[in-house]
Order: C-alpha cells, then sequence, then structure tokens
C-alpha cells in the first residue's frame, strides 16, 4: 500500500500512520505509537494533516480521542480529482509549447544546479542529433550509473551521435559506445572537473565538484564558434 499512496502526494509518516488506523479500525494515539513507532508529537502533527485531507476522523469519548480511516471512497474521490487535474493540464500543453517556441532573444542563459539540474540538462541534448565534449571524465555515467543507462538506450535509439574530446587519464579505460567517437585530449588540458558540451545552438559548462552546477548558453554565434574550437582540437589531436 506504501508506494500506491505516495502517488496521491502522501508522506511516509503519513502513509504508516494511516495504515496503522486501518488495521486497527478505531485507533488511540497509544496503539498509533506501537503500530508506526513514530514520536507522539509526529503523530499528532500527521493526524492533523490526514484530518485536513478528509482520510481520517475522530469522536470524543470520556475526553479520550480514537481514530479511524474515512471509507476509502474518500481515496477514489482524491484519485478523480487528481486525474480531472492532470486531463486540464494535458489541455494546456499545446500552449505552452507556442510560449516556449515563441521568439527569444538572440542569447539566453540558464543555470541548473544539483543532480536533477544536470540530468535535466541531459535530458534536452537528446532533442538534438550531435553533441560535441571538450573535457568529459565520463562523470555522469560515473556518478548515476542507472539512470545514465537509461538515458544512454534512449540516445542509442534516436542516434544522437557524440564527438567526445575525452580527458587523457581515461586512455587506458576508455572504449567508444554506439554512435560515439572519441579522442583524448593531451595531458595539460586534465584539471578540474569541468566539461563542455555544444548541442544546437547552446553551449553548457559542467562543474563536477562537491556542487553539480550548469551554466547554459543558448546562442547560434557562441555556439558555432565553440564548434570550431572543438573541430580545431578534434583535428590537432592523432
Amino acid at each position: 500500500m506504501i508506494e500506491e499512496l505516495k502517488a496521491l502526494g502522501l508522506t511516509e509518516g503519513e502513509i504508516k500512520v494511516y495504515s496503522a488506523i486501518l488495521d486497527l479500525g478505531i485507533a488511540t494515539i497509544n496503539k498509533i505509537h506501537e503500530r508506526t513507532g513514530l514520536e507522539r508529537r509526529t503523530i499528532y502533527d500527521v493526524i492533523n494533516k490526514l484530518i485536513e485531507k478528509g482520510l481520517i476522523s475522530y469522536t470524543t469519548e470520556n475526553k479520550k480521542k480514537t481514530y479511524q480511516c474515512a471509507h476509502p471512497n474518500r481515496i477514489l474521490a482524491e484519485i478523480n480529482n487528481k486525474e480531472r487535474g492532470l486531463e486540464e493540464l494535458k489541455k494546456k500543453i499545446p500552449g505552452f509549447i507556442t510560449q516556449f517556441q515563441a521568439p527569444r532573444p538572440k542569447i539566453n542563459s540558464e543555470v541548473f544546479r544539483g543532480s536533477e539540474g544536470i540530468k535535466a540538462v541531459w535530458e534536452d541534448m537528446l532533442n538534438y542529433k550531435e553533441i560535441y565534449w571538450i573535457g568529459s571524465g565520463r562523470y555522469v555515467p560515473k556518478k548515476f550509473p542507472p539512470w545514465f543507462s537509461d538515458w544512454n538506450k534512449r540516445r542509442i535509439k534516436l542516434k544522437v551521435k557524440w564527438y567526445n574530446l575525452l580527458r587523457h587519464e581515461l586512455r587506458k579505460e576508455i572504449k567508444a559506445m554506439p554512435y560515439e567517437f572519441v579522442k583524448f585530449l593531451p595531458e595539460e588540458f586534465s584539471g578540474n572537473p569541468i566539461v563542455i558540451g555544444i548541442y544546437g545552438n547552446k553551449v553548457v559548462n559542467f562543474v563536477f565538484s562537491e556542487q553539480f552546477f550548469a551554466f547554459v548558453i543558448e546562442s547560434k554565434e557562441i555556439a558555432e564558434n565553440y564548434k570550431k574550437y572543438h573541430k580545431y582540437l578534434w583535428d590537432s589531436i592523432r
């Protein structure tokens, strides 16, 4: 039940308390505490949230409260509400696309932080047929193996090509993947874990240090210049 209730936006604490009350039928704070192991203060906070959501109710007898679950149809109502909300959102997607594709300034920039930010940039890369790398160190494959494996399968299916200028120290351990062409930079290019990616009209600088960071610039002129830098390096390396 735990995973399914998460789809409604319930926290793990809310799910534990709801499940305990459902199992007990009618429950006191003591019984909920025994079943869940949660602190009493936490249980009170969670119960208030579940009451607000209409998932449980309570009665008071002899100044003592007992709690019970609302009819499961209440969960069904929540599911229906979410489905209606998603349907309404789905209808708005064409409008979002129109806004997204509207003319933009010649130079646009975005900053992405953390692992999810890095992944978001990589997802965007799949919209382009060629990606040029300078200083790649296989950081994403090493840091997010399962996620990269899925992403790379999709890249290969889409036939997105990589032209990868890898760090010198990876020369002995790297084998090219499908639709990947590799060369290795001279040793003096190795240093901080900073990687440049060029795709479409975008140039992204990745920083893979303690804090993941990506700075994306969208500019046809800048991207074309970076592609020239990449070509010069590519042609110069034997």
